[in-house]
């Protein structure tokens, strides 16, 4: 066999499976997997609005100049639409602002994929140079001093504001931020069969049952969380991806797989935001990417149609949900 009918047959295989395993008596398939809250950080509603607000807050940040939300609007499905996230006095990231919707879903945080935790990541870009730039020391004692932030801690944690506090905080506000009422939710899981025009369906099935986009992208997170090299470059320059993480030479180009969910909303694309619309992400991945001795076997050539890929644009369309931004007006 060859490699591409392997692969060709493994998605048949994948997409049949999910089909099988999910689908209820009713007809619609079932319930999306449980957000798991660690033992030691239960969610509860003071603790989740107390973490909005700090997220809001430019207070974390070096001359209180941004905060989380600078790079995670709820306009933009909590993105910035910009290439790379611009940080305090200028700077800039090296990297694309993913989407924080679903984030409670995620097994691993950032694009190495190798955080396991939605409190330790909360403490990455407060202290990172080119993001927020803030000594952690400095910034507990000038929260510590704000009243409203020194009796929630109490009120919430029963201690000091300290860095368990904001860690906790940011990351329950976080895990309450869902975004699973895309047309396609409604079409798909709630089997309301005209929620979908006849394109958005012609697109679904050209993703799922012929171009098996389902291996990579797979619902009902439309990721499989995993870094591959998606031959994006042949040379990677400064930033080499998951290389960085082990200086292993086979991770050289991986990056998380983002999920396709709001896709619509937030463009520029790829890890570096160097892809500015979805026709181009498709025109990368028709043409099988660019060479390189670590892109993944699943990104192989296809040809498809000006109408096909009309109908795949409206399926990627249908993915949009911004239900979550009712609590952000």
């Amino acid at each position: 066999m060859t490699i591409r009918f392997l692969l060709i047959l493994g998605g048949i295989v994948s997409v049949s499976l999910f089909l099988t395993e999910c689908k209820s008596s009713s007809g619609s398939v079932s319930l999306y997997p449980t957000i798991e809250h660690p033992a030691d950080n239960p969610s509860s509603e003071a603790k989740i609005e107390l973490g909005r607000k700090l997220f809001f807050d430019t207070r974390l940040s070096k001359g209180d100049a941004i905060a989380c939300v600078s790079c995670h609007r709820p306009d933009f499905a909590f993105t910035d639409r910009i290439p790379l996230s611009q940080g305090v006095e200028g700077r800039h990231t090296e990297r694309n602002s993913p989407s924080v919707l679903n984030a409670g879903y995620l097994p691993t945080v950032m694009f190495d994929a190798h955080i396991e935790t939605l409190e330790k990541q909360a403490i990455v870009p407060i202290q990172e140079h080119v993001e927020m730039d803030m000594d952690m020391k400095t910034l507990l004692n000038k929260l510590r001093a704000i009243p409203e932030y020194s009796e929630a801690a109490r009120e919430i944690f029963d201690r000091d504001f300290d860095a368990w506090v904001l860690t906790r905080s940011i990351s329950a506000f976080q895990r309450s931020l869902i975004s699973l009422n895309s047309r396609f939710d409604q079409y798909y899981y709630q089997n309301e069969k005209s929620a979908l025009t006849d394109s958005e369906k012609r697109g679904w099935k050209l993703f799922s049952k012929e171009l098996y986009c389902t291996e990579c992208h797979a619902p009902p997170m439309f990721t499989n969380y995993e870094p591959i090299n998606n031959g994006l470059y042949s040379d990677y320059g400064k930033d080499k991806g998951r290389f960085r993480i082990h200086n292993d030479s086979t991770d050289i180009g991986k990056f998380k797989v983002p999920s396709l969910r709001n896709i619509d909303l937030t463009h520029p694309y790829m890890h570096d935001g160097s892809v500015r619309t979805l026709e181009d992400v498709i025109a990368h991945y028709s043409k099988g990417g660019n060479p390189h001795k670590n892109k993944d076997e699943r990104i192989v050539p296809f040809s498809i149609s000006d109408d096909e890929q009309t109908d795949l644009i409206h399926f990627f369309e249908a993915l949009t949900d911004t239900s979550y931004m009712k609590d952000f007006r």
